[in-house]
């Protein structure tokens, strides 16, 4: 419990951050407003990292500061809130509470469970194709690790008695952890709605003039993150060798919890059926004019309309609406940081690192520089907001086609938080579950981190060539 010195600190720092810059010159080459604006971002930013209250009301006071301090207008402040990219967020939440409500995502659970449930590794890959099938429209990776996969991952864990804080850990439950939460942070950069923060890269990349759909993003990364979810749990099961190699008990559990289930019903047959027009309607909907959003909103309505899911239930979705907070918040301050030119100081005092260097070499030097910055935050969001736009016109800078430059920070954006216990929304209740010990934790990260960035570097940059992302 932290003593109450720490506990006032964590309380002032946002303040005392604010108060010490917004008191600092302006540097040259950065009008005040540009100032006051990063000065009001970084003490927010602040603010939820050390989560002296929840992230959400931390970003109401920024908010608020923004227009007291007349950096903003009211309007401007809350313009965020009405941008189609904040709202797309939100509607995937709805959609994702159709997964959980009808049972259809345990159901796909239990059957790559029952298909790939002989042994431990390929227990490993039945988690992984779970959160696969999971991933395009669940964007709370929270929910999806911990509220579908762990909590399936653990059952079996205990049937063959390997319980966390043991030695008995080590039988499977290390192993399958680490499997459960790389997969969950390989597959949440892999698709546009998959992880809350995606859509926020699509709204920065499009104010330096970049746009990104839903099916472009899906389909730069479809090559690189299957390569990386196939490798995964092949590399894991050497960096954490579990000890029990066969479990025959695992295909008779899932049989035995799909007989529980019973036919499927017709609430998950619409799921089902809203789910597939979905992923076509994200993909091919430009081409008929909708936007990934307008598709969101329709595929809400219509499981509204069916009854699948009811009004009280969009309404109390706390998730959802305490998502369109913060996101909205940041979207209006990532909006304005542009607008009013820190980015472009930020980047270019920060690009000089990078001159004289080829395309290639500062393509690969920006990413890593990028990627392991993520030791020093507690939520992928945050980096986003933080590091994500900058970081594009640096690397647009340095001769990096925009498009592929986008899409390669984007991905890793997603896959950096497996460096630490804290670097995403499921990483502190895998590792808090303690099957996975602290060294362990932080050894996987780091030598998986080296094997993620060759190939997102080599096979998703020649993959996206290709396609002709890079120009």
């Amino acid at each position: 419990m932290l003593t109450r010195p720490a506990l006032l600190l964590r309380y002032c720092a946002p303040l005392l951050l604010g108060v010490v810059l917004w008191n600092l010159s302006v540097p040259e080459g950065m009008d005040a407003r540009g100032w006051q604006m990063m000065t009001i971002f970084l003490s927010t930013l602040l603010g939820v990292m050390v989560l002296p209250i929840p992230m959400s009301a931390v970003t109401f006071f920024g908010i608020a500061a923004l227009g007291l301090t007349q950096t903003l207008t009211l309007k401007q402040a809350l313009s965020g809130y009405s941008e189609p990219i904040t709202w797309l967020i939100v509607l995937a939440f709805f959609i994702s509470h159709g997964f959980i409500k009808t049972g259809l995502g345990l159901r796909m659970a239990y059957c790559f469970m029952r298909m790939l449930g002989k042994s431990t590794i390929t227990l490993g890959y039945g988690m992984v194709l779970t959160d696969t099938v999971l991933a395009p429209a669940m964007p709370s990776i929270t929910a999806r690790a911990g509220a579908v996969v762990y909590p399936i991952m653990r059952s079996i864990a205990e049937v063959y008695n390997s319980h966390p804080g043991e030695p008995s850990a080590r039988r499977m439950g290390t192993f399958l952890t680490l499997v459960v939460f790389h997969a969950n942070a390989i597959t949440s950069g892999m698709f546009l709605t998959a992880m809350a923060g995606n859509p926020l890269v699509v709204k920065l990349a499009g104010d330096q003039g970049v746009d990104i759909t839903w099916a472009s993003w899906a389909i730069g990364a479809i090559v690189p993150g299957l390569l990386c979810l196939a490798i995964m749990p092949v590399l894991l099961y050497r960096i954490s060798p579990p000890q029990l190699r066969e479990t025959p008990k695992a295909v008779e559990m899932a049989t035995e919890k799909l007989h529980e289930l019973g036919n499927f019903k017709r609430d998950e047959w619409i799921m089902a059926g809203t789910f597939v027009a979905l992923l076509v309607l994200w993909v091919t909907g430009r081409y008929f004019g909708l936007s990934a959003a307008l598709v969101a909103l329709c595929g809400v309505c219509v499981l509204l309309l069916s009854g699948v899911l009811n009004w009280d239930e969009i309404k109390g979705n706390k998730g959802a609406w305490d998502t369109m907070i913060w996101f909205g918040a940041f979207v209006t301050m990532a909006h304005f940081l542009s607008e009013f030119g820190v980015v472009t100081f930020i980047s270019s005092s920060i690009g000089s690192w990078f001159e004289g260097m080829p395309v290639w070499l500062s393509l690969i030097a920006i990413s890593v520089v990028y990627y392991f910055a993520h030791y020093f935050f507690a939520a992928t969001t945050a980096q986003i907001s933080a590091m994500y736009a900058s970081f594009l016109i640096i690397m647009i800078g340095a001769g990096v086609h925009p498009v592929g430059a986008a899409l390669t920070l984007a991905y890793l954006s997603n896959n950096c938080a497996v460096v630490t216990h804290y670097g995403n929304g499921p990483a502190p209740i895998l590792f808090g579950a303690g099957y996975v010990p602290l060294a362990t934790w932080w050894k996987a990260g780091l030598l998986m981190s080296f094997v993620y960035l060759t190939i997102w570097l080599t096979v998703g940059t020649a993959w996206m060539e290709w396609l002709g992302y890079f120009g």
